[in-house]
């Protein structure tokens, strides 16, 4: 018979006083040397505890009983198999399938048969009222600890813990360091920062080696974890409850306190600060992503872009840039994507006749594939008749069903897709106007808004050198190609032609064009008001030195009324109505 051999060993208390997973695997050797017709398939040594349910050896062994591999187990004793319920039950229930035939075990004997059985339950609730048992002990014992004023577990930085007295008592080392945290921003008003540096730099405050690392100097986020932790004021906070600690204090109950109040209002940021670009650029020396800070000079306030990658031993090299530089570079990348107004014109005009011709096109494919799913239908009916006829066998109609179905089928789907129409006119028209005045609705955008136009118009955006590189999305990176392209400008229809369809398959093509479609729209929706819905202009008298002729008046007053520019907003109409941007007051 195949056995696995299973050697457990846990690191919990509960297993204190069970031989070490080597020494259980020579007695089980032992055992099975003297029993003849064992064969072992696997020696399984697991280091878990077997309290709860999940442990991953234990449990690929038991799927690998269930295929057939072995018929039988093989370990030191029945609480190296189960200590809860849901182990023990699963294997008492593959003997009764006989899925699983034999168990051995060097200290106890067993049997399968329904006394064995019997007997092999009673050894499981005996493990698991062993470990039931046992947590309600370890309760009890910290329950007292608690009480007496002294910490349960291991001690924290500062302390250690005396096995002698078993008690904690401070760590001649870095208890004073401790004190000296706590007085550098108690005291001297030291951000928790500046602390750090001072204890790491003047100091040389290196923490203890654990778990096998050597110690490190002392980063900001363990500094702020000890300027927060209640233990260092006599305080020890376990499960929720506070109780009074009778170890020796870095510092004193109300400091302690007034200190937290400082802390919680330092820290937090101020909601005034807006970071519209956290998390969309990368780093173009390590790929990190590139995050926002705050700094203050003479009471204005900049804020500056800069990698993430800020641990000591391992800083990048990239400078930090200014939120106004980036902002600056976006908005050139932005005006690289408008198109010249006669260009955009002609392009709307193709999307109107495209949409014309696509629908009347659609409608025609609509009712030709509606004709032939009703043929299909009449096929259908007709083969059942001959089918009720005698005139086809039960073969022959389950085939011709079949192809039928099958046709029907596609026939089906082709008609949905025709249904559901194609992109339509409305994203194309998005797309051009978000390519002409993008840099327009940058340069007037909020936080939100520019994190939202960033993430619609480009791709991959990476900061090196304090250079923005940014690539445009695929169907803004052909409106660049119409920009590159002299020929477009003139009336060239073939060339023209070339770049509308490669525009409108760049969308249709998009892996997320769904997506993109929504922002597409959200952008131009939160920009609506930039354009004023035609409006009668009443005639004015010119206005000396400008060339405007027109007096702009909308749903909201605007800060210029007479608009003084060589390139007018306002366009005159040959009816008296006028088209105009709005511009935000």
């Amino acid at each position: 018979m195949k056995y696995f051999l299973y050697c457990r060993k846990s690191s919990e208390a509960e297993d204190r006083q069970v031989l070490s997973i080597e020494s259980q695997r020579r007695e089980l050797e032992r055992l099975l040397n003297t029993s003849p017709g064992v064969e072992v398939v696997e020696i399984i040594e697991e280091s878990r505890s077997a309290m709860t349910p999940g442990r991953p050896r234990f449990d690929a062994m038991v799927a690998r009983i269930e295929a057939g591999e072995a018929q039988g187990i093989a370990t030191w004793a029945p609480d190296r198999l189960a200590r809860n319920s849901i182990d023990g039950g699963r294997l008492v229930y593959l003997l009764d399938r006989g899925v699983l035939k034999d168990l051995k075990f060097s200290t106890y004997t067993f049997e399968n048969n329904s006394q064995g059985k019997f007997m092999l339950q009673i050894m499981f609730g005996q493990s698991k009222y062993y470990s039931d048992a046992l947590s309600e002990n370890v309760k009890r014992g910290n329950r007292t600890k608690l009480e007496n004023g002294w910490r349960p577990n291991r001690a924290p930085l500062g302390y250690r813990n005396d096995r002698a007295s078993r008690t904690i008592v401070a760590d001649p080392t870095y208890f004073p360091l401790i004190k000296g945290l706590f007085r550098l921003v108690a005291h001297r008003s030291c951000s928790i920062h500046a602390a750090a540096r001072i204890a790491r730099d003047d100091w040389g405050f290196i923490t203890p080696p654990a778990h096998g690392k050597p110690g490190v100097p002392l980063p900001d986020s363990t500094a702020h974890r000890i300027l927060t932790d209640p233990f260092y004021a006599g305080v020890i906070v376990w499960n929720g409850r506070t109780w009074p600690g009778k170890h020796p204090p870095a510092v004193q109950l109300g400091t302690f306190e007034r200190l937290q109040v400082a802390l919680r209002r330092t820290v937090s940021m101020p909601p005034t600060l807006e970071v519209p670009y956290r998390g969309l650029i990368r780093c173009g020396r390590c790929g990190r992503a590139i995050t926002a800070e705050r700094k203050q000079k003479r009471a204005r306030r900049y804020l500056y872009y800069h990698c993430a990658r800020r641990k000591l031993d391992d800083r990048c090299p990239e400078p930090s840039v200014e939120a106004k530089a980036l902002d600056n570079q976006i908005l050139e990348f932005l005006r690289t994507l408008q198109l010249e107004p006669g260009l955009h014109e002609w392009m709307i005009e193709q999307f109107v006749r495209q949409e014309q011709e696509m629908a009347r096109l659609n409608a025609a494919h609509r009712t030709t594939l509606e004709a032939s799913l009703r043929d299909v239908d009449r096929q259908a009916d007709a083969l059942t008749t001959l089918m009720l006829r005698g005139q086809l066998t039960e073969a022959e109609f389950k085939a011709q069903r079949g192809r039928l179905e099958t046709e029907r089928g596609e026939i089906a789907a082709r008609l949905e897709s025709a249904r559901s129409g194609g992109l339509g006119i409305e994203p194309l028209r998005d797309l051009l106007r978000a390519s002409n005045q993008a840099a327009d609705w940058f340069s007037r955008a909020d936080a939100d808004e520019k994190r939202m136009i960033l993430k619609l118009v480009g791709s991959n955006p990476t900061l090196m050198d304090k250079k923005l590189s940014i690539q445009a999305a695929p169907p803004f990176v052909e409106v660049a190609k119409m920009n590159a392209c002299p020929s477009l400008l003139a009336d060239w229809d073939e060339d023209r032609n070339t770049s509308h369809c490669a525009l409108v398959r760049a969308i249709e093509e998009m892996p997320k064009r769904d997506e993109f479609v929504r922002l597409l729209r959200s952008v131009c929706v939160r920009f609506k008001d930039d354009v004023i819905d035609v409006i009668n202009v009443p005639e004015v008298p010119d206005v000396p030195g400008s060339d405007c002729r027109v007096v702009v008046q909308g749903r909201r007053p605007s800060n210029r009324q007479l608009v003084a520019n060589p390139d007018p907003i306002a366009t005159p109409r040959s009816d008296g109505t006028a088209r105009c941007k709005r511009h935000r007051g």
